[in-house]
């Protein structure tokens, strides 16, 4: 179960390239919406260290 575990945590990464992209596309047409993205950048980014350290405590915990 934490192999499928290690796949959503690179999906995280993924959406935070794309995010970044995006931000960079808008980032002269609509600045405070380049905000919002960089800020859901931060978010995956935040999520995929939060899911990976929760994946190994639970990998660790049930080795014992």
């Amino acid at each position: 179960m934490s192999k499928y575990f290690k796949y959503f945590e690179y999906a995280y990464l993924i959406f935070a390239a794309l995010f970044l992209f995006e931000a960079v596309r808008v980032w002269s047409v609509e600045p405070s919406k380049a905000y919002l993205y960089l800020f859901f950048v931060v978010i995956a980014i935040g999520m995929y260290f939060f899911k990976r350290r929760f994946r190994k405590k639970y990998e660790q915990g049930s080795q014992k």
